[in-house]
């Protein structure tokens, strides 16, 4: 029998080709290899966004992409978490057995306070809770995160066996974090940094809607650097370059830049005017199909209706359950 994945997708922009070459790809596997759950978790996206300006197309955007990229609502279950409302009930049964002081504690949390002291709602503080109610909901045992969520994942086993110690039965299994270990690829930034990121601004990320005309000028912009002597390593900045080429370009073309920056005669204008070329060649097929599934409205709405019943099926099972063992009568 196949272990159940539950992974959930923010939606909080448009993917970059750090998300594509990150934890998309894992889930083109995940799907053909586990019983996977990938849900688009707009009321996570509350805690810090309580207001948002329009919700409701952020979380289509979401959705088109990866439907467009390839995730197959046949092959595993893509759902929207407000679609799910027992969701909302799950949370509140862990809530009544999450304490103050452990929450109060969460790493995030206090980051959080510290940096935002205007917006410290019960949900940002509950945050962890909500974490776990959509992993047990679907009695996930494997559960793909970052480093800055494994704080959380251990909260959500702590809820789970605090449940079945609570009712004395063994009920919840204990999710643990999942990865592809060595096969992760780490995608650089265009500004220099480390790894592309959101945070970093527009002009870090290469988006796989991104429209040639701008695909083009940002890399032109890039940083580089002034020149090197021969033999000399790469900045960081240049490596990042390399490192791009590495994921779109061919190997000959890869090997004739290295072979100049040893030699201290490359031309970045010429690398980058290389790079911009090999990644339109990449990203436009991307493009015209998330395009072309955000405009198909009708096929969205069926996605997102087939997703909700799949992912209802289960949850209304757990809950079930759940009230069963706690002692609620019908």
């Amino acid at each position: 029998m196949k272990e159940t994945v539950v992974s959930g997708i923010r939606p909080t922009g448009k993917l970059h080709l750090g998300n594509y070459f990150g934890a998309y790809k894992n889930f083109l596997r995940l799907q053909e290899e586990t019983n996977a759950y990938f849900f688009i978790a707009d009321y996570h996206s509350l805690t810090t966004h309580p207001t948002p300006g329009d919700l409701k197309s952020s979380v289509r955007r979401v959705l088109a992409e990866y439907i467009a990229l390839g995730l197959d609502p046949e092959k595993c279950t893509v759902y929207i978490q407000s679609d799910v409302p027992e969701t909302a009930e799950l949370y509140l049964f862990l809530n009544m057995n999450a304490y103050l002081g452990e929450l109060e504690r969460v790493t995030s949390f206090k980051e959080k306070a510290r940096t935002q002291p205007n917006n410290i709602n019960a949900g940002l503080l509950t945050y962890p809770v909500l974490m776990a109610a959509d992993i047990l909901l679907h009695r996930g045992v494997k559960v793909p995160v970052g480093k800055d969520q494994e704080q959380h994942l251990e909260m959500s086993r702590t809820f789970a066996n605090r449940f079945n110690r609570l009712y004395n039965v063994e009920y919840f299994p204990e999710p643990t974090a999942f990865n592809f270990g060595t096969e992760l690829v780490k995608v650089p930034g265009l500004t220099g940094g480390g790894k592309m990121s959101k945070s970093a601004g527009e002009a870090d990320s290469i988006y796989l809607d991104e429209e040639a005309s701008v695909l083009k000028k940002k890399i032109m912009r890039a940083v580089s650097d002034s020149g090197n002597e021969p033999g000399a390593p790469k900045s960081q900045p240049v490596q990042n370059l390399f490192d791009l080429m590495n994921l779109v370009c061919a190997p000959e073309v890869i090997a004739s830049f290295e072979a100049d920056h040893k030699a201290g005669s490359i031309r970045y204008g010429d690398l980058k005017k290389q790079l911009a070329e090999d990644m339109e060649t990449f990203i436009a097929p991307l493009r015209d199909r998330i395009q072309a599934t955000l405009g198909d409205s009708k096929r969205l709405d069926e996605i997102a209706a087939y997703g909700a019943e799949k992912a209802r099926l289960s949850a209304q099972k757990t809950l079930r359950e759940v009230r069963e063992i706690i002692g609620f009568s019908r």
